[in-house]
């Protein structure tokens, strides 16, 4: 394996697979959420399973120059972020 994904201590998403689940993306909503899970940040794309007032969505940075691009999903129930969390890894959502 390469030395840099042997160092990572994230996961990293998995190649986009043919029957990819296409995700909304929307603009950030302000307020406190914590950030329960993260993919490595050895990649352009970085993805958080993030929580909030019983709610939980997914946050997807994309790390450009001048300024990162940042949205994310619509806020549901955590059950179905998570089950998006493991799409996505997968590389089944995107």
């Amino acid at each position: 394996m390469n030395d840099v994904l042997e160092a990572c201590l994230s996961p990293h998403v998995a190649a986009m697979r043919r029957d990819c689940r296409r995700l909304e993306w929307n603009v950030v909503r302000s307020g406190r959420v914590r950030v329960v899970v993260w993919t490595c940040s050895c990649r352009a794309t970085v993805y958080e399973l993030c929580a909030s007032g019983g709610r939980a969505f997914i946050r997807r940075t994309v790390q450009a120059e001048p300024v990162a691009v940042i949205c994310e999903t619509p806020w549901g129930p955590p059950r179905e972020a998570w089950e998006i969390w493991a799409a996505l890894l997968a590389g089944r959502a995107r």
